[in-house]
């Protein structure tokens, strides 16, 4: 039910294509989900890294190369663990960056905001939700939705944020919208997040504040 809903809701104004196409994913929940996978600091270390173990300690060595080459290599070893992605592990945590800075500058939101938000964009794409057409799309239902559920927005301060949304993002006003409800039901409703979830997003941006 919840699929076949998504589907009958997830077609655009403009020529009937999807905005929100479903591809398989490797989680069968949606409460499958670990807040530190896509932050884990041994992502862009990928074949660079050589462990050395030792009689009394073990230590970790990461030789230099060059930022281009490791996000190729970070890039591909995160294709490889998850072929049912559709985006780049660096192109989520790019766009993750722009949602803290349209959350928190354009809109003055705080860190618990920033990090619901998070949380919804990453169970959207590690349940395979996100491509490159829609990705942008997903990224401002998730403030939005996150804005809603954690503050008393007003009508004006919805507008406000909409209006943002469309101008940082460069999203159009009727699709951005017209995503809202299925990026929900993709979520399956559950935005009232548990603090396992929400507190490592949290820890991890009042350390990079």
């Amino acid at each position: 039910k919840l699929l076949s809903h998504t589907n009958a809701l997830s077609s655009s104004s403009s020529g009937g294509s999807d905005v929100f196409a479903l591809h398989s994913g490797s989680q069968e929940n949606i409460d499958d989900y670990d807040p530190n996978l896509l932050d884990d600091p041994q992502w862009p270390c990928g074949k660079h890294k050589r462990v050395l173990v030792f009689p009394s300690y073990t230590t970790t060595v990461i030789e230099y190369v060059k930022p281009s080459d490791l996000k190729k290599d970070m890039n591909e070893t995160f294709s490889e663990k998850f072929p049912h992605l559709q985006l780049t592990l660096s192109k989520i945590r790019s766009l993750k960056r722009e949602i803290r800075k349209l959350a928190q500058e354009d809109c003055g939101y705080e860190e618990p905001t920033i990090a619901m938000a998070y949380v919804y964009f990453e169970k959207l794409a590690l349940h395979g939700k996100l491509d490159k057409q829609n990705r942008k799309l997903c990224a401002g239902a998730c403030i939005l939705l996150a804005a809603k559920i954690s503050n008393d927005l007003k009508r004006p301060e919805v507008k406000h944020l909409i209006d943002r949304l469309e101008e940082r993002l460069r999203l159009n006003r009727r699709e951005l919208l017209s995503l809202e409800f299925p990026a929900l039901v993709a979520l399956e409703f559950k935005l009232h997040l548990p603090q396992r979830e929400i507190l490592p997003h949290y820890r991890r941006l009042c350390q990079t504040t």
